[in-house]
């Protein structure tokens, strides 16, 4: 089932599958961000309650699901290399972990500046805002791991445990505000059977979320190459 990964073991190949799709991530990045960020910053509506302060949600809602998205993808990266022991792997994983950590550090820092007008406060103890916090710790304890260790194997193995067991936090962080009363709103562009957010707000948020991703997997090609490049050097 997953032998067509098999071949992207190789670094050789791991190194040409990123500079082909790295074009591809930086057209869409380009394209989505600066579409979805001109739209929805300039000409979405303002909402009826927030007035133009919801803007920030172009930003804030693309980084705090992304960071989670990312979270997921560097897991199962590292999963795949204490599995088949794949040195890429390793090297995929810690290349995704400072863009998630970046991607995480956005959403609190916009969630605090959004939180400031709406709550009166820049943080509060809240349940999502607790487990977000804990997962830009557990994007840092991956990259401390995995630079606390000299031999690049063990190093991998040891930050690939630290990822899979920070995988119960995404779920907490996803149905936080279903299981606890907290001040954080509920999903909106996840509740399409009950729209919570207008198509004209929707749609650029999509877009910028699109933009986003070409920007996470841009990021993430060019750390992949970086580290191939760097274990090449030291072989």
């Amino acid at each position: 089932m997953f032998n067509w990964l098999h071949p992207y073991a190789k670094t050789e190949r791991a190194y040409a599958l990123c500079n082909t799709l790295l074009p591809y991530f930086f057209v869409t990045a380009v394209v989505g961000l600066l579409v979805g960020f001109i739209w929805g910053l300039a000409f979405a509506p303002s909402d009826y309650q927030q007035g133009d302060s919801f803007r920030i949600i172009y930003i804030h809602v693309p980084s705090a699901i992304l960071s989670m998205s990312t979270y997921v993808a560097m897991a199962i990266a590292g999963f795949v290399g204490l599995v088949w022991q794949w040195k890429t792997a390793y090297m995929s994983m810690i290349a995704i972990a400072p863009v998630g950590a970046i991607l995480t550090f956005i959403s609190l820092f916009t969630g605090a500046a959004w939180g400031k007008p709406m709550w009166g406060t820049w943080w509060i103890w809240d349940a999502r805002l607790t487990a977000q916090l804990i997962l830009f710790f557990l994007y840092l304890g991956v990259l401390a791991l995995y630079g606390a260790f000299s031999d690049k194997t063990q190093a991998g193995k040891s930050a690939a445990i630290m990822a899979l067991v920070g995988v119960i936090n995404i779920p907490i962080i996803h149905y936080s505000v279903e299981w606890w009363n907290t001040l954080h709103q509920g999903a909106t562009i996840t509740k399409f059977g009950k729209p919570s957010i207008a198509p004209s707000m929707l749609w650029p948020l999509l877009i910028s979320i699109a933009g986003m991703v070409g920007l996470i997997g841009t990021l993430v090609m060019m750390n992949l190459k970086n580290q191939i490049l760097r274990r090449e050097l030291h072989r």
